[in-house]
């Protein structure tokens, strides 16, 4: 029997301030469940004609599915935050795509008419579990020499990727650092940021209680010179740093995906469309150019090319690879269509709920922006991978029509 598909939209997103992993972190001694729970409510709490029976499916992700962060983490995510019992949830793990692979993921369902409304979402606790944490990689995969060593260690394939594209120098990462720390800087003083941010309460045995509402990884006024003068830890005489990288953050992330049909019927918000999407492998030594792969196939999928993406949210785990992106397509360093509120350099990227957070971005500089179509979410992936999801601005003139409407 034939089925119709349906179209994908983005009704809402929100997220945890993100903190410093660690004893010193605001999230030291809060679990890392809670936080992905805390935006689940809050998603409800903000959308107050979504009935909670609706709900079809929960996917959080996690890198690190150990203790607070498993257990089939969607399933009690969803029943901790009050969802009905009916309500299934699973977990996911793309590495860093976690909350991005969420998203595709009941998308995919929501679009062949599996489901109508899921959240979706990701988190990561680096303080509690760090990266690899209980894992036994096959000693196969070095030992036959299917990868080398430096695969498996994040900072060295970013060092690999100035290797093999030397014009992406250290000088240009870190100003393109010292960018992301002005631009988080700006927009928070401009109120951009805040509205998504969900306040955690928080505890700690010796500091009593707190109250989490703004990113903790920020260091507006870093400087070229100071970024100069930190240690290479990954290669001696290197070019990675933990100034022109991502550090180690606790956090989470939670958005509702609806099919378009349901959000009108609700009469739910509709921020975004999904377009089309791609995931993809690369070397796994070179991971950080994944994004490109993944943004040429997503591209080709939707019949679109690089010069119709009007904004892009890309992840900065390292700047040598968002350098890397933008080298090959073309786009300059310092292009105001790139990252405009900063990105993970300066905000931070607990793994597997990043994808999230730049998808509610996006979301947000639609609004801003009525006159940019299209917008791309990217990020590279470790074990060598890349995704890319495009999204159409429902804001935009011929949004819902081919544009070709006289």
């Amino acid at each position: 029997m034939p089925r119709a598909l349906q179209e994908v939209v983005f009704v809402d997103g929100v997220r945890t301030p993100f903190g410093k992993a660690g004893e010193k972190g605001v999230y030291a001694q809060t679990r890392a469940d809670d936080l992905v729970i805390k935006c689940i409510r809050e998603l409800m709490r903000r959308n107050p004609g979504l009935p909670k029976e609706r709900v079809e499916e929960v996917a959080v992700a996690a890198t690190t599915q150990i203790g607070d962060q498993g257990l089939t983490l969607g399933r009690l995510a969803a029943l901790l935050s009050g969802l009905p019992k009916s309500t299934p949830g699973y977990s996911v793990d793309r590495m860093c795509a976690g909350a991005m692979t969420a998203v595709t993921n009941v998308a995919s369902s929501i679009g062949v008419g599996a489901i109508d409304i899921a959240v979706a979402g990701g988190v990561e606790h680096m303080g509690r579990h760090p990266m690899g944490e209980g894992v036994d990689p096959n000693p196969r995969i070095v030992a036959e020499r299917l990868v080398d060593e430096s695969a498996l260690v994040m900072g060295k394939t970013a060092e690999n990727l100035h290797d093999r594209f030397p014009e992406l120098t250290k000088e240009r990462c870190d100003a393109f650092a010292v960018q992301s720390q002005r631009k988080l800087a700006a927009a928070y003083d401009a109120g951009r940021v805040q509205p998504d941010l969900v306040p955690v309460a928080t505890r700690h045995a010796e500091k009593g209680w707190g109250l989490a509402t703004v990113d903790e990884p920020p260091r507006p006024g870093t400087t070229m010179e100071e970024l100069g003068a930190l240690k290479t830890p990954f290669r001696p005489h290197g070019n990675v740093t933990a100034g022109n990288a991502a550090g180690l953050n606790d956090g989470a992330t939670a958005c509702i995906l609806a099919s378009e049909q349901a959000a009108t019927e609700l009469g739910l918000p509709v921020r975004m469309r999904l377009a089309s999407f791609a995931f993809v492998g690369v070397e796994p030594e070179v991971m950080g150019i994944g994004p490109v792969p993944a943004t040429e196939k997503a591209l080709a999928k939707a019949g679109l090319t690089i010069e119709d993406i009007g904004l892009f949210e890309l992840n900065e785990a390292f700047a040598v690879q968002v350098l890397a992106f933008l080298d090959h397509f073309g786009i300059a360093d310092d292009d105001a269509r790139v990252n405009p509120w900063g990105g993970a350099i300066a905000t931070g990227h607990p793994l597997a709920s990043s994808g999230v957070r730049l998808m509610t971005q996006l979301a947000r500089h639609f609004e801003e922006h009525p006159e940019v179509r299209y917008g791309l979410t990217a990020m590279c992936i470790g074990i060598g991978m890349g995704g890319a999801v495009i999204w159409e601005n429902p804001h935009h003139a011929d949004y819902g029509t081919d544009g070709t409407e006289a």
